[in-house]
């Protein structure tokens, strides 16, 4: 009888532990190309919760956004892991340790509501700084999900760059702030979040660089096919972004919102 019983419970908990095994390292594929690294998944209607660090932080990506799941390649020894973010100085450890479930899709529109920016702008930007890894550090030093460079998180009161409550907050409120200095132009505004705010005066408009070209068209790109998704328009009235540098205001409707005053800029300009 005691046999028996092990036997059923071993049946019992293989698919289970199965599954965990396969999704542990598993990297799902959207229809944009780009591809979300995960620990698990979880389906809930119409969308796939994907968590990225344990249980700490997850995202919902529309199924018919993912394109199909594989294997992600194992991180190469010779790759050092990015250190994990140290808490806060000023939290006692016990405090600082029981860190809450992160809901980024709750971040974004918490953050894009204050800001009066569309969310999916913000989401498009995320996806393009950091692929939502929410411990990404970058070769010049910008980390989380939003990729601040430290001299930035600072004057934006961030103290810990890799909280990333704090760090959707932060890279919101100074996508707004840099939408304000450049008349809603949307194009410099996302060259100046690239290359920072220096080179887009220097050169009068979006600077000569590959990489900051490439990064405004794939956020721009994104962000269109999220708009003719959600409500497609007539020839002619659509709400796509211009990718021309020489885009005018009129054609950020669809990444601002129009109702209520905007929030005051504390505009620091920062160098990155």
């Amino acid at each position: 009888m005691k046999k028996l019983l092990q036997l059923a419970l071993a049946v019992t908990l293989l698919p289970a532990l199965l599954t965990s095994a396969a999704i542990a390292t598993d990297s799902a594929v959207l229809r944009n190309g780009f591809s979300i690294t995960h620990q698990r998944r979880q389906t809930l209607g119409t969308v796939t919760r994907l968590y990225l660090d344990g249980d700490q932080s997850f995202v919902d990506i529309p199924n018919s956004e993912i394109d199909h799941f594989e294997s992600a390649p194992e991180t190469p020894a010779s790759t050092p892991s990015p250190p994990s973010p140290a808490p806060p100085s000023n939290l006692p450890p016990a405090l600082a340790a029981a860190t809450p479930a992160f809901d980024l899709n709750r971040a974004v529109a918490d953050a894009s509501n204050a800001y009066q920016l569309d969310p999916d702008l913000v989401t498009s930007v995320i996806r393009a700084e950091s692929n939502f890894n929410v411990r990404a550090r970058s070769p010049k030093g910008a980390q989380g999900l939003m990729q601040l460079m430290p001299q930035t998180a600072s004057q934006l009161g961030v103290r810990n760059a890799f909280d990333p409550q704090a760090n959707v907050e932060a890279g919101t409120r100074y996508l707004r702030q840099l939408l304000e200095r450049y008349n809603f132009d949307l194009i410099k505004a996302l060259a100046a979040y690239n290359a920072g705010p220096q080179r887009i005066d220097q050169y009068h408009g979006v600077p000569p660089y590959h990489e900051t070209k490439a990064y405004v068209a794939r956020i721009v790109r994104d962000f269109n096919k999220k708009k003719l998704a959600q409500s497609p328009a007539p020839a002619g009235s659509s709400n796509k972004v211009n990718k021309k540098p020489s885009a005018k205001p009129s054609g950020i409707h669809a990444a601002t919102k129009s109702a209520g005053p905007p929030p005051p800029a504390k505009n620091p300009h920062p160098a990155e």
